[in-house]
């Protein structure tokens, strides 16, 4: 069940016009972290079709191993299957229930809109 791979891709940072540190996404910027042991499933999709433009949306739930804790955060991007996703909120560490000073899992949706 927990067979599949992805890439996290973290931002590297750098100072705007104005001073400001902002995310630096550009290729040699950004640091690439593959996770194992996650199963990835279908969390939603939808559809809005326009007079100009077909929306769509494609949410996927990840969950990782029992005793893993990938290093993943609500700002990163995520390679699947040769897209790129955007993590969607916090990512959920859940307490092991024997030992709650451990994580048993972590889980986290993610999102590609096109369109």
């Amino acid at each position: 069940m927990f067979r599949q791979t992805l890439i996290v891709v973290r931002p590297g940072t750098r100072t705007d016009r104005s001073g400001s540190t902002v995310d630096d996404w550009s290729p040699q910027a950004v640091t690439r972290i593959p996770v194992t042991r996650v199963s990835v499933q279908p969390n939603q999709q939808a559809e809005q079709v326009g007079a100009t433009r077909t929306v769509v949306t494609t949410g996927l739930r990840v969950l990782s191993a029992p005793g893993t804790t990938p290093d993943v955060r609500a700002a990163d991007r995520v390679e699947y299957a040769g897209l790129t996703y955007q993590v969607v909120g916090e990512v959920a560490r859940w307490p092991d229930p024997t030992n709650s000073t451990r994580v048993h899992h972590v889980e986290f949706t993610m999102t590609r809109v096109t369109g």
